[in-house]
């Protein structure tokens, strides 16, 4: 074996004309995702439900198989295709006569926000971090937890979010990033702090140190209380 062999490098022991097999495997593999999405009913991705990820990805694997593996035929890949689809169909039939078995499949929506508070219980049970959820606020234009009736997260990974009017709008803990926000165990000066896990808020007397009466939280933040302005 010498070094810099560029035909073993580039091609292997495969022949030049194998290039155009992988072509014909690719454009194989592509098809059969395509049709299977067209068929199964998406009109299009954003965001995968757990099972419809499943299913994405163990026709994913099966299709990049084929494209390259020269030992791979095509066939069983074709086969994997009409197996998924036919659990899928019925899977879907199931699910749209059974409640019960759809929120096993595919969960429920879950309350995380409700009257400017984040639902604790909520957070707990999905092992999710508030934080994990501020990005999402700031995408959809929140800028503390004072502006959010209700938010829920839907069964698909979004969250919707139901906000209060500009006149209903009441002091909120802000979801700025760490750099726009500064947090205290002991407050510099007399104002109402919101804690910075639940978002409870109470007037706090300066220099004043105490626990979140809710979650028992210590650290708290300076709230805000303007209403969006989009």
């Amino acid at each position: 074996m010498s070094a810099f062999d560029w035909q073993r490098m580039l091609l292997g022991d495969f022949p030049f004309l194998f290039l155009g097999e992988v072509a014909f495997r690719a454009a194989f593999a592509f098809l059969v995702v395509f049709v299977f999405l067209k068929v199964s009913g998406r009109r299009g991705i954003r965001q995968l439900s757990l099972f419809e990820l499943v299913v994405i990805l163990t026709l994913g694997s099966a299709a990049g198989d084929v494209s390259f593996y020269e030992d791979v035929p095509l066939l069983p890949v074709a086969m994997v295709f009409v197996t998924l689809l036919v659990l899928y169909r019925a899977t879907v039939l199931t699910m749209s006569h059974s409640e019960r078995f759809s929120n096993w499949m595919e969960g429920k929506p879950v309350t995380i926000i409700k009257d400017g508070l984040y639902e604790l219980n909520s957070l707990d049970y999905m092992n999710i971090s508030s934080d994990e959820f501020f990005m999402e606020l700031r995408q959809q234009g929140v800028e503390h937890l004072g502006q959010v009736r209700l938010g829920i997260l839907e069964t698909d990974g979004d969250v919707s979010l139901y906000f209060y009017s500009a006149e209903a709008v009441k002091p909120g803990l802000s979801v700025l990033p760490s750099e726009h926000r500064t947090d205290y165990q002991h407050v510099p000066v007399t104002a109402v702090y919101a804690c910075t896990r639940c978002g409870h808020t109470q007037l706090m007397e300066r220099q004043q140190q105490a626990a979140c009466p809710r979650c028992e939280q210590v650290i708290w933040s300076r709230t805000l209380h303007h209403p969006r302005t989009r």
